[in-house]
């Protein structure tokens, strides 16, 4: 068993006594501490249930440890249990990334015009019985998790509720980046679900 020093050196700057700041960092760190039960808390300290030492101990756990706020980057983090579902925003007032200046436009290619339209890189071949096959899997990749991608899909779906599961993988986007100096260049990607 260790007593880790910077949580018993924690417990005892927010109130609780030396000698049960020691057992409770015995071998338990901040966030173990705090998920404890108040049994589990009595057993660790060897005191008694209602006792009112342990009451206060319980009660500086439940107040303290583990309530700051802000991170070590002073980011606010909020829990997912935290928020309502009424906080969470909707359809309109939901941030559409693709609407941001320096998102490149995405959109997707139709199933049936993907030959054509990537007929200029030469990605036809044969397969195995000689048949030509769209070697799409030679394009560079984007993940289904993509934010932009995200996007599209929630977009089609609201339109389309008939869409099979996972009728977005194997898909080709095509991706057109505005440049003041270059014009537009487009460029193709296969949306994979991982790498």
């Amino acid at each position: 068993m260790a007593v880790k020093s910077s949580t018993k050196k924690r417990l005892i700057e927010l109130g609780i006594p030396d000698e049960y700041a020691h057992k409770l960092a015995d071998d338990a760190n901040l966030d173990a501490i705090k998920r404890m039960t108040g049994d589990q808390v009595a057993k660790k300290v060897g005191l008694e249930t209602g006792d009112s030492t342990l009451e206060n101990i319980m009660n500086v756990i439940s107040e303290h440890v583990g309530s700051r706020k802000r991170s070590k980057s002073n980011r606010i983090t909020i829990s997912r249990r935290a928020l309502l579902d009424e906080d969470i925003p909707r359809g309109e007032d939901r941030f559409n990334v693709l609407n941001h200046f320096l998102v490149p436009h995405h959109e997707l290619v139709p199933i049936d015009l993907e030959a054509n339209v990537l007929e200029p890189w030469n990605l036809m071949e044969s397969d195995a019985h000689g048949n030509d096959r769209l070697a799409k899997e030679l394009l560079p990749k984007i993940l289904i998790t993509d934010p932009a991608i995200q996007a599209i899909k929630e977009v089609e779906e609201s339109e389309n509720d008939e869409l099979p599961a996972g009728w977005l993988t194997n898909r080709v986007v095509k991706v057109i980046r505005y440049s003041r100096s270059a014009g537009s260049s487009v460029a193709y990607r296969l949306i994979v679900e991982r790498t």
